[in-house]
């Protein structure tokens, strides 16, 4: 968040649980106790974390009861966001089916969002995929389109959208096939060149990093950062 911005302008930070989520919320609560601002963040498992500037509730997301409870949450202890941050996400396996996956990765994402603006968010940092496209032959791909198509009219002044390839890094639930891309991945990172970069698999932490300096962002519009401007911008939050 930009240091100009109001102090009592919180962001709402949904994902914190996920592997990029997890790397993201140490930069994020550090920049929120130097600029005075709260990271408000539901969560469906205890993280164990606890700091000054974090206000977190553990809830069921997915479910309707879980996002009318955000909802409660929110007016309750006035929220008044600035930046709703988003690295929710699962996978098809995981969802156990295509009805289930939109659940999180469409729907669940959209209402946080509108709920976030509803409280004042202007701007939105969230993360997607490469090859994102509601035209993809991609089920996967198709429902990541979507979602940043229908982001696109909530109404935020300024969008972020991240586009990473492969995730490097260690989840707590081990995903096969990721684990095996990821050996791969060393192999064939460098023969990705031009417009092939994007597909490049990329360590979390750095993802997490750029997602950090994308918060306190300004401007209008909307933003999509691959592979090459993830790296930029992690390069620029350690400076």
């Amino acid at each position: 968040m930009d240091e100009s911005r109001q102090a009592t302008a919180d962001v709402l930070f949904a994902g914190a649980t996920g592997l990029v989520g997890g790397l993201a919320m140490p930069g994020l609560l550090a920049r929120a106790q130097s600029a005075g601002f709260d990271i408000w963040s539901p969560v469906r498992r205890e993280t164990g974390l606890r700091h000054p500037r974090l206000r977190g509730i553990r809830c069921d997301l997915p479910s309707t009861a879980g996002q009318r409870y955000v909802e409660q949450w929110l007016q309750q202890g006035q929220a008044r966001l600035d930046v709703f941050a988003c690295c929710l996400g699962t996978t098809l396996k995981a969802a156990g089916s295509r009805q289930a996956f939109e659940a999180v990765d469409l729907e669940l994402v959209l209402r946080l969002a509108r709920l976030a603006h509803q409280h004042g968010a202007r701007h939105a940092v969230v993360m997607s995929s490469v090859g994102a496209s509601p035209r993809s032959r991609s089920f996967y791909l198709r429902v990541k389109g979507r979602m940043e198509q229908e982001l696109g009219q909530v109404g935020f002044q300024r969008i972020d959208i991240l586009r990473p390839s492969l995730l490097l890094g260690h989840r707590s639930q081990p995903r096969g096939g990721e684990q095996l891309g990821q050996r791969l991945s060393r192999l064939y990172n460098g023969l990705l060149l031009g417009p092939l970069r994007d597909y490049r698999a990329i360590p979390a932490q750095t993802v997490a990093e750029a997602l950090v300096e994308l918060c306190r962002q300004s401007g209008n519009g909307i933003h999509v950062h691959h592979h090459d401007a993830l790296l930029a911008l992690a390069r620029g939050a350690s400076r």
